[in-house]
């Protein structure tokens, strides 16, 4: 995940003598009720949430560029790609026909491509117009969202959470509100939940499995939430739907099945990438589903499509789109990064770190032996090795490692975490 562009969003880069153009350059990023402001104020007000973000990022960016670091920061592939993948795009990139670059919405066989996969893996059949092809899942997030939400809605997200939950509420002018999942086991707080639901609730999203816990949450658990919405959405006098952000569900450890929270509640949206499971973030496809039991189907496939419309055209490119047969049948090596789960839990509570065992997706999240989760990670981070401070993802007190790094730079950092553990805390 490299961010160059999000050096734009700098308040440093302001120039000026006088202080009233100081102060005017200022209010350009942080001043969303200077009404002088050339931006809007929903934006500015993101941008002023989102600066500890953008200000590390700006920080992670030059430092990742030393030879010879350890990246362990964010799920980036830190080695070649795919070979299945790159034969599928050069396949594909050949025309076929005088309307092989043309405007594409939902590229049938990539729909039949998606419908196959999903029934021989969860042997659940959807049905071709329930596919709505997105160039990703952040993409399909924002979807959904601006789909069934309106200004005042809440949407709930558990925390900790994916960076941009709150953003992607926030800029349809609904209120994000955070639920804590269970800080022992990690899995779904759902008496939380509930209590958090009020009469204004529209959905609840839920990312399983977790970034950044690696938390796969059990069908006992689903179904308890489940009940939850369906009595909310009586009481409420229309519907709350659930999000499933399933980015992660093709990157499971230890055999393990795949539990969707669509299964349990079918006023739900199945939202996918295959980013993760090709490690190919800079090439955005993925989908939406809607499940074959939901309520109102036949309104809101009108309401996604139009929603994709107004969004600039949220649908991936051709090329992306015919290859979905070959991507869908690709993956990582899901061993590998297994094994280098085991490797890194194994060194890390050698060492004296606390850190649970993932079920999915590419990310530990050990305890810091500092109280301040950032000065530990600026001090790894002196020493060549990258990750991310817990307090980006409400996880102060935390820091979290990509599993995605190299086995070279996995054993490059091992020695620096026994290292840092054995260092005095600043006082």
């Amino acid at each position: 995940m490299r961010l160059e562009y999000m050096s734009i969003l700098r308040t440093d880069s302001c120039s000026g003598s006088a202080p009233d153009e100081a102060t005017i350059c200022r209010s350009h990023i942080l001043g969303p009720t200077v009404e002088s402001s050339p931006i809007s104020r929903e934006i500015a007000g993101l941008l002023d949430s989102y600066q500890p973000l953008v200000s590390f990022m700006g920080e992670y960016d030059r430092a990742a560029q030393k030879p010879g670091v350890a990246d362990l920061t964010v799920g980036n592939p830190q080695e070649m790609p795919l070979a299945q993948f790159v034969a599928a795009l050069r396949t594909w990139i050949e025309p076929r026909a005088k309307d092989h670059f043309a405007y594409k919405m939902n590229v049938p066989a990539a729909q039949r491509a998606v419908i196959a996969g999903l029934r021989e893996r969860r042997g659940v059949t959807y049905a071709l117009e329930d596919v709505f092809m997105t160039n990703g899942a952040f993409a399909g997030l924002a979807v959904v969202i601006r789909a069934v939400c309106d200004a005042g809605d809440e949407v709930i997200y558990l925390s900790p959470p994916w960076f941009f939950y709150d953003a992607l509420i926030r800029a349809v002018g609904a209120k994000a509100v955070s639920v804590k999942v269970d800080p022992r086991t990690f899995d779904l707080d759902v008496a939380a939940i509930e209590g958090a639901i009020t009469p204004r609730t529209r959905a609840v999203i839920v990312n399983s499995p977790n970034n950044p816990t690696g938390r796969l949450y059990p069908r006992a658990t689903l179904d308890r939430l489940a009940a939850i919405l369906e009595r909310a959405s009586v009481r409420n006098g229309r519907r709350v739907y659930l999000i499933s952000d399933e980015a992660y569900s093709r990157i499971l450890f230890d055999r393990r099945r795949y539990e969707s929270p669509t299964e349990s509640y079918p006023s739900s949206f199945l939202v996918y990438t295959f980013g993760k499971q090709l490690l190919t973030p800079g090439e955005r496809i993925g989908y939406i589903c809607l499940p074959p039991d939901m309520p109102e189907r036949e309104a809101m496939r009108g309401a996604i499509t139009m929603t994709q419309f107004v969004m600039g055209w949220a649908f991936p490119n051709a090329t992306l789109q015919y290859a979905v047969a070959e991507l869908d049948r690709a993956c990582i090596d899901l061993a590998a990064l297994q094994r280098r789960r085991d490797l890194m839990v194994a060194a890390l509570s050698d060492a004296g770190y606390r850190v649970h065992r993932p079920e999915g997706t590419f990310y530990l999240m050990p305890r810091s032996p500092w109280p301040d989760d950032a000065a530990f990670t600026r001090h790894l981070r002196e020493r060549d090795v990258l990750v991310l401070p817990g307090y980006l993802i409400e996880m102060p007190g935390y820091f979290r490692i990509s599993l995605t790094a190299s086995d070279a730079m996995i054993d490059k950092a091992i020695p620096v975490f026994a290292a840092a553990m054995r260092e005095p805390v600043p006082a």
